[in-house]
């Protein structure tokens, strides 16, 4: 059970560091508002997959070449990583897209939009059946 804390620990300050190196260390113009969303390691610590979201980018092809960017600054990352945080051997860094927050988004406008077209058919109804709290009856 402890070396399961050991590598929650480790991938939490593997997303603490890449989040701040991918952002003041990487200098590629190409390279757009990355936010890194989470970090799995290996139980062995040999590898640490990295879970990215891509702010504001949408477009297939600009997240693989933002995704392209930071596979090929992995070997760099993981260097700095090695000066930064005391381990034997540094993890192999692999990067993921994480598709979770544009999909949260595109669930929550289409909420958004029922409930506005919910409201719309509401307030479209006649007010005949409807009792001291807007409600009609119910069986």
């Amino acid at each position: 059970m402890r070396e399961f804390k050991r590598t929650d620990r480790v991938a939490d300050q593997l997303q603490k560091e890449l989040a701040v190196l991918i952002q003041r260390e990487i200098k590629d113009p190409r390279l757009g508002m990355v936010t890194v969303s989470g970090v799995e390691v290996s139980r062995d610590l040999g590898y640490a997959d990295v879970h990215v979201t891509l702010l504001g980018e949408q477009d297939a092809e600009r997240i693989k070449e933002n995704m392209a960017v930071l596979k090929r600054a992995a070997g760099f990352l993981r260097s700095q990583i090695a000066r930064r945080i005391k381990l034997r051997h540094a993890p192999e860094l692999r990067f993921h897209y994480d598709e979770s927050v544009v999909r949260g988004q595109h669930l929550s406008s289409l909420i958004d939009e029922a409930v506005a077209n919910d409201r719309d058919r509401r307030d479209d109804e006649p007010e005949g059946g409807d009792d001291e709290h807007g409600e009609g009856a119910r069986d």
